[in-house]
Parts: structure tokens; sequence; C-alpha cells
């Protein structure tokens, strides 16, 4: 699983997804990626998930980046606790996805191929996408 090796906070404030994604909102390392369209935490469960979706379909041809990093800690008390006591522990980490992130990129393989495997990952993910294409820059169908 993704997660950092360190941090300098052990807590994070939930914080608010609000805006579009300014950056790593271009396919700069592939041909294809896979954009997402609404705002949403990504586990790493779900990154995990997607990544072994994708390569298996590949069947380890061409090459996958994989351009987000939970490295947001998401902290829950256990159940039935009373109030107070301080925060709870973290449990897992996510990554905070703004409206045109691309999430991963494919390369080194065919279109078809590459919008299958965007296709499936997209299924394992819990927000909407669109597969883009370095040459036109957006929707591909």
């Amino acid at each position: 699983m993704l997660m950092p090796k360190r941090i300098k906070y052990r807590r994070h404030h939930r914080g608010r997804m609000k805006g579009k994604a300014t950056r790593g909102s271009s396919v700069s390392f592939g041909e294809y990626g896979l954009k997402a369209l609404e705002p949403k935490w990504i586990t790493n469960r779900q990154i995990e998930s997607a990544r072994v979706a994708m390569t298996r379909h590949l069947k380890r041809t061409g090459k996958l980046w994989i351009r987000l990093f939970p490295d947001k800690p998401v902290s829950k008390k256990p159940a039935e606790t009373r109030m107070g006591k301080g925060k709870g522990a973290p449990e897992f980490w996510v990554c905070v996805v703004k409206p045109g992130r691309v999430m991963f990129e494919l390369e080194g393989v065919p279109v078809e191929l590459a919008k299958q495997a965007m296709k499936l990952a997209a299924a394992k993910l819990p927000l909407k996408t669109r597969f883009v294409s370095r040459s036109i820059g957006e929707n591909q169908g």
C-alpha cells in the first residue's frame, strides 16, 4: 500500500475540496490518461486496486504512471466511544483529488487496449472519470 515514510504531523484537518485542479491537469508522461471529473478522496487501497486491474489487463506491456500519492491521514475513533478524550488514531491514507486531475497515465499500448484498461481502473474508483489523450488533450470517446 502507498503511504508516506514519515510525516510532520500525525493527524490532519479534513479540509475542503473546492475549485479545480491547477497542477497535474494535463497528460505529461504517457500518451493516454484517466482524468477525474469530480472532487473526492481516493484511498491507498483504491489506488492499488486500480493499478492491479490495469497491469493485469495490459499483461505487463507498456508503461504506467500513477500520478497520485495518499499523503493525508484520516483518523477515526473506535465505535461506541464517548465524546472527548481527543482525536482518534490514523486509520488510513487518502489523496485529495480535484476535478481535472490526471490520475493515471499509459504509454506503449494501442488506443483500444488503453481505453479498456482505464475503464477497468475507473470501475475501482469512487468518482466519475474521463479517458484523455495527449494528442487531442480531451475526450477520446
